[in-house]
């Protein structure tokens, strides 16, 4: 799976739309924000949601443990101001199908990590996959995978 999201942070990174340049920073911070959503979604800090979200950032941007701090630190302040989850997608919406897949499938890793998931954070990522256009049967299937991952890391 991380092998797939870096790939797909990479043409997120390098590969505009209408042939424009992408605003990276802006993507690294929409993507960290929507991590963050989903683990403050149930109003409660979890050290285990939040080292998931640090190593997802780590892994999908190819960025160190202090860049993923700095830009979870920014992405934290941004998604507390934010009224609605439009403004992060809004962004994501041109990706690949599978692209948007495997994001939804990271949201729901860091949903997992702390081995419960709480309504509010089902209802964040489901919005979400509404929003960048992922089928019901696709928000599904990241749920099971990831729980499936879930399962096996903590055994």
């Amino acid at each position: 799976m991380f092998k797939q999201l870096r790939v797909l942070f990479r043409q997120v990174m390098h590969e505009g739309t209408d042939g424009g340049a992408v605003d990276t920073p802006s993507m690294h911070l929409a993507m960290a924000s929507l991590l963050c959503e989903v683990a403050n979604a149930d109003h409660e800090i979890d050290p285990r949601e939040e080292q998931a979200k640090a190593h997802l950032l780590t892994m999908l941007l190819e960025i160190n443990e202090a860049e993923a701090a700095s830009l979870l630190k920014e992405a934290t302040v941004k998604s507390k101001a934010s009224v609605s989850l439009y403004e992060f997608t809004t962004k994501l919406r041109e990706l690949l199908p599978e692209q948007r897949y495997s994001l939804i499938e990271a949201m729901w890793e860091v949903a997992y990590a702390d081995g419960v998931i709480d309504p509010q954070e089902e209802a964040v990522i489901r919005q979400v996959a509404e929003l960048i256009y992922i089928d019901h049967s696709l928000f599904i299937k990241a749920k099971l995978a990831a729980q499936l991952r879930n399962k096996q890391t903590t055994q």
